[in-house]
């Protein structure tokens, strides 16, 4: 079932979807990798063969999508930030 390309790409719809439906972009990394994967599948990427390489895929391309998105919206609300000077030093 995971060696099929459609069905990686309804899986990040539907992930997509559940994204919208929650209040913090949670999914959104696994719902970008999951798509990727398979767009790559269709166009001829022989992943299917190998579902621990796909798996691996999936999960290399989240986290990076992950790390893309965390550079691109920046820090969560409500974490703490880190202050390294004072305004009034000078």
């Amino acid at each position: 079932m995971l060696s099929i390309w459609w069905v990686w790409l309804v899986g990040g719809v539907g992930l997509l979807i559940l994204t919208a439906l929650l209040p913090e972009p949670i999914l959104l990394g696994f719902a970008l990798g999951a798509i990727t994967v398979g767009i790559l599948m269709a166009i001829g990427l022989p992943l299917g063969a190998s579902i621990p390489l796909t798996l691996l895929l999936f999960g290399v391309l989240s986290f990076v999508a992950w790390l893309i998105m965390r550079r691109w919206l920046g820090v969560r609300r409500g974490q703490v930030r880190i202050w390294n000077r004072d305004i009034n030093e000078n």
